[in-house]
Order: structure tokens, then C-alpha cells, then sequence
């Protein structure tokens, strides 16, 4: 049996600010730095094996974080990092070593470190018009009608910006592609992303129709956990209290 945990980032500084932070590069606040190490406190009893994120800080910060409560050197696996060795000649594909051999991990902390891949497919939905602007503001503008449509509807997404359709299509073959295989493995793998690349996800993974996906919602740094068993992925914290059920 092999864990698969998906976790948001904790607070940022633009969630407090009440901003559309999308692709923004925007770090944790205190609170968020909080939420994220009892979020670590709350998974000491499953050794990680694989670390996953997207491109932004506030993702990687909170990775690093849990990481670093299970005494866990997280190291980043570049795509386009070479072997280390001497450079290729000319002609030569680029990027063809594998990826286990891209790093000579040193003997004595071998089994403390933990790699770490980062993906745009991971990154929070792109807001196009909206990004970067006051939430309060956009629901003058537009309605706040128009606004919970854009953010919760399936198929449509703010003007310029993606659906969670569009966010589906990039985080699920990720999924399937780079997540699936490990845990296939007996690994244990941690997700640490953003509140619609995780929603993506977990529709994909519970079969959550168009409609039911809109009211899912995820707290910051609160693990959803889920087990794969038989070939099949079943949240294990699916009888959470309902206060964190409702965030859920």
C-alpha cells in the first residue's frame, strides 16, 4: 500500500489581501508558515518517499516546510539538468541521462534526501483578466454572480484566463504520466499545489461530475490522503470533521 497526500500551500500574502493570485509569485505569510508545519505535524507517521509541486513559492515553501518535520532534505530534479559529466559532443540529444542519475548523492545523508519535481502542469489556474486584482473590486465590476462562475464552473474561466477544464488537461496527464507510476512503485508522494490544480485532480481521481466540482473547496495546508489499493485510489480522511469537510 502507498500513500498519494495532495496538499494546498498555506496562507499567502495575497489570499489575506483578498487578490486573484493565480501565477503570481506570492509567499506565505506567518499564519500560512503555521498552517504548514501542523500540517507536517499531521503526516509524521507516513514516511515520504516523493515530492511534487508547481512552479510558485508559496507551493514550494510549504513543501519544504512539511519536509523539513520529517528531517527531510528535499532536492529539486531539474528537466533539463545534465549527468555532471563532461559536456556532449555536438549533436548529441540533450536531456537523455535519467533522471536518478542527474545528482551523486553523498553516502552519509543519501536517506534523508528527497526529490523534488516541479511542474507548470501543477500551477494554479491562470486568471487572465482578473490577475492580480482585488476580488471585492472584480465583484463591482462584474457581479459577484459572474465572478463564482468563473472561478467555480468547469467549462468556462475568466476572459483570458483558463477554465478548470484547461487545468484538468495539463494536471491530469501529469498525474497519470509522472504521480501514478511512483506510487505504483510503493511510494509514498506528497503533492503540494494549489486550490484548482488539486481540484482538477481530485475530480479526476473520485469522479466528481461537472457540477459537484464546484463545491469543492480546499483549505489551506490541510492534507487530503488517499491510499492506493488494488489498483485504486481511496481517500483514507474521507470522514473528516465538519469543519474542515465544509472547506473541502
Amino acid at each position: 500500500m502507498s500513500y498519494l497526500i495532495l496538499v494546498r500551500h498555506g496562507e499567502s500574502g495575497w489570499n489575506v489581501d483578498g487578490r486573484f493570485g493565480g501565477w503570481v509569485d506570492v509567499p506565505l505569510t506567518g499564519k500560512g508558515v503555521e498552517e504548514a508545519l501542523f500540517c507536517a505535524s499531521e503526516l509524521e507517521g507516513i514516511g515520504l518517499d516523493l515530492a511534487f509541486t508547481s512552479k510558485l513559492v508559496r507551493a514550494q515553501e510549504t513543501l519544504f516546510l512539511i519536509l523539513s518535520k520529517q528531517k527531510k532534505i528535499g532536492v529539486f530534479v531539474h528537466e533539463a539538468a545534465g549527468s555532471g559529466e563532461s559536456g556532449t559532443e555536438s549533436g548529441d540529444e540533450v536531456g537523455s541521462d535519467n533522471k536518478e542519475n542527474r545528482y551523486s548523492y553523498p553516502p552519509k545523508i543519501e536517506k534523508s534526501l528527497i526529490p523534488i519535481y516541479s511542474s507548470e502542469a501543477l500551477n494554479e489556474r491562470y486568471y487572465g483578466i482578473l490577475q492580480g486584482r482585488k476580488k471585492d473590486k472584480m465583484k463591482e465590476k462584474y457581479g459577484e454572480e459572474q465572478i463564482l462562475h468563473w472561478c467555480r464552473s468547469f467549462d468556462e474561466g475568466p476572459p483570458e484566463g483558463e477554465s478548470l477544464k484547461d487545468i484538468y488537461r495539463r494536471s491530469v496527464p501529469y498525474l497519470e504520466k509522472e504521480i501514478v507510476p511512483a506510487l505504483q512503485d510503493g511510494k509514498n508522494v506528497i503533492v503540494c499545489a494549489h486550490q484548482n490544480s488539486l481540484r482538477a485532480l481530485i475530480k479526476h481521481i473520485e469522479g466528481i461530475s461537472n457540477e459537484d466540482i464546484r463545491k469543492i473547496r480546499l483549505a489551506n495546508a490541510r492534507p487530503v490522503i488517499y491510499t492506493l489499493s488494488g489498483g485504486i485510489l481511496v481517500r483514507e480522511n474521507a470522514e473528516m470533521d465538519l469543519a474542515v469537510k465544509r472547506n473541502l
